[in-house]
């Protein structure tokens, strides 16, 4: 959100539970549909450089890389077995890709120019963990665990990480009652403020990344909410098996938001993630309504009007 048996069982439980450029009139486009050429399944989306999109092939471990504009995609990391790839962020200003490894515990750091691994980190157990989601500041990336109340943070500097640092959660985003619980993540503009999705709670909760201590974002109600997407003061979450994204303005302390718009599409299955390009958004179709482990025949970026 894999070692054979163990950890195909872990998602599958997991899961099962939760489960271009220049603006133009919001409106004017039609849905636009673009095929991941191969993939057994996804569930991450990261916009890169100018109209560049990362997704990720979440039970082969690997990761595609497309253009919005012309929509080529390639498989641009293809791993060996064992991987899990989950929610990804490009760290466009230093050269990085990091993405969440889901229950094997793991963060993996690969080179955003050439696809190579810079790095993996172990930040918990594996088959208890579940590593989803990634939000990238200016110092570095911050995953999320939704079997933990903990986030873990890697700095970042041009193409190299440094050592990471476990931060734990205290105040509602601290909850695990539920057994799918912290999942998307997103950073304020100064990094000075976490805002991670709780499934579990159907909220969206305001960490603060030095004590961990958190409080819910009053009026932004979000059933089935998974991944989001954080500009300003604009919030949008993904909502799975909602099949839609809902578009909330926060107030300027983060303390409360407003419902603005509610985005559907006849193209989403259970979209998951969220990128933003210029006045378009495009979320990745997990369709885990076909089964778990999903048995679509293909997997596609879906591309919607903001």
């Amino acid at each position: 959100m894999f070692r054979a048996r163990t950890v195909l069982g872990s998602i599958v439980s997991t899961v099962a539970v939760v489960l271009l450029a220049a603006p133009a009139a919001v409106g004017a486009h039609t849905d636009r549909v673009i095929v991941l050429p191969g993939a057994s399944s996804t569930e991450g989306i990261a916009r890169g450089a100018g109209t560049t999109f990362y997704a990720t092939d979440l039970f082969a471990g690997d990761v595609f890389r497309g253009d919005l504009a012309t929509g080529a995609v390639e498989r641009f990391i293809d791993n060996p077995p064992g991987r899990v790839a989950v929610g990804l962020k490009a760290d466009v200003a230093h050269g990085l890709l990091f993405v969440a490894g889901g229950p094997t515990g793991q963060a993996n750091v690969y080179d955003l120019a050439t696809g190579a691994s810079v790095a993996t980190y172990q930040l918990a157990a594996p088959d208890t963990s579940f590593i989803n989601d990634v939000a990238v500041t200016r110092s570095g990336a911050w995953f999320t665990n939704s079997n933990a109340a903990e986030l873990y943070f890697v700095p970042a500097s041009h193409a190299a990480t440094g050592p990471v640092r476990t931060l734990a959660l205290s105040g509602p985003a601290a909850d695990t009652t539920g057994q799918f619980n912290n999942n998307g993540i997103a950073a304020t503009a100064d990094g000075r403020s976490l805002l991670v999705a709780h499934s579990g709670q159907g909220a969206v909760n305001v960490v603060d990344p030095t004590t961990g201590a958190s409080r819910t974002i009053a009026g932004v109600g979000t059933p089935n909410v998974d991944g989001i997407l954080l500009e300003g003061r604009t919030l949008w979450a993904v909502q799975n098996f909602s099949n839609q994204i809902s578009t909330f303005r926060l107030s300027g302390d983060l303390s409360s938001g407003s419902l603005t718009k509610v985005i559907t599409s006849d193209a989403f299955q259970v979209p998951t993630t969220v990128a933003r390009f210029g006045d378009r958004l495009a979320v990745v179709n997990a369709k885990f309504d076909t089964g778990l482990p999903p048995t679509a025949s293909e997997y596609e970026v879906v591309v919607v009007d903001r």
